[in-house]
C-alpha cells in the first residue's frame, strides 16, 4: 500500500519520507513543488472547506497545468461532505481532464456505491473522503466496489495506525495524511503500520 504525505519543504522531514519510500500529495492550494518525489495532485477542496471558501478553480487549473502530466493521479474537484452535489461537480470536470493523468472520484457523505458504480473503473478510481466518521464506517464497502469494478482505491486524511488498518481492511491501494509532514517523529509508527500486514486486525479492533 502506497503512502502519500502532504507536501512539505522541510529538509529533515523530506529526507525521512524519502528513506521510508513515501510519496507526496501536492495541493492546488499549496506550493506547487514535488521536491523530486513521485507525487499526486490534490484539488484543494479540503483547504477551501476548512477556510469556509468556495472551490478555487484558478488554483486547481494552475496545478493541473503545472504537474498533471507527471502525477500518479489527481482528485477531481469535489465538495467536502457534499453528497450528490459533489458528485455532479466532479463529473463536470471528468470530461475536461480526460487524458491528463489517472483521475480519482472523491466519494462524500450521502453518496452510495450504487450512485457511482457505472462511473468508476480502470479509468476513474475512488478516493474516500467525507467526514471522518463516515469515511471510517463506509471504507470497507468502497473497497468492495473498487475490487468489483477494477478501480484504484485511495483513502484521504489518514493520520493514525488505526486508520491505516482500516485502509488495509478495505484493500486500499494508497492513503495520504499530514501527520508525517508536520511531526516527523510519527513517521516510523505510521510506516510500520502500513508495512505490517499481519497486525491490521488487532489495530482495527483497538
Amino acid at each position: 500500500m502506497l503512502a502519500y504525505a502532504s507536501r512539505t519543504g522541510t529538509r529533515r522531514n523530506l529526507n525521512a519520507l524519502r528513506k521510508a519510500d513515501w510519496r507526496l500529495l501536492v495541493s492546488a492550494r499549496g506550493v506547487l513543488r514535488h521536491e523530486g518525489f513521485p507525487y499526486a495532485l490534490d484539488n484543494g477542496a479540503w483547504t477551501a472547506h476548512q477556510r469556509g471558501e468556495p472551490f478555487d478553480v484558478p488554483a486547481f487549473e494552475k496545478a493541473v497545468e503545472w504537474g498533471g502530466d507527471n502525477a500518479d493521479w489527481l482528485i477531481l474537484p469535489d465538495i467536502v461532505a457534499g453528497g450528490l452535489a459533489s458528485l455532479a461537480m466532479s463529473m463536470t470536470w471528468a470530461a475536461r481532464l480526460q487524458g491528463v493523468c489517472p483521475m480519482l472520484l472523491a466519494v462524500q457523505d450521502g453518496i452510495e456505491p450504487s450512485d457511482v458504480k457505472a462511473i468508476v473503473g480502470p479509468d476513474i478510481g475512488i478516493a474516500v473522503g467525507g467526514s471522518t466518521g463516515w469515511k471510517e464506517t463506509t471504507c470497507r464497502k468502497w473497497g468492495e466496489l473498487a475490487r468489483n469494478c477494477g478501480a484504484y482505491l485511495h483513502v484521504l486524511r489518514v493520520n493514525t495506525a488505526r486508520r491505516i488498518a482500516i485502509c488495509k481492511d478495505a484493500g486500499a491501494d494508497s492513503f495520504d495524511g499530514s501527520s508525517a509532514t508536520r511531526f516527523v517523529k510519527t513517521l516510523p509508527m505510521l510506516d510500520c503500520a502500513r508495512r505490517q500486514l499481519s497486525v491490521f486486525g488487532a489495530l482495527y479492533a483497538s
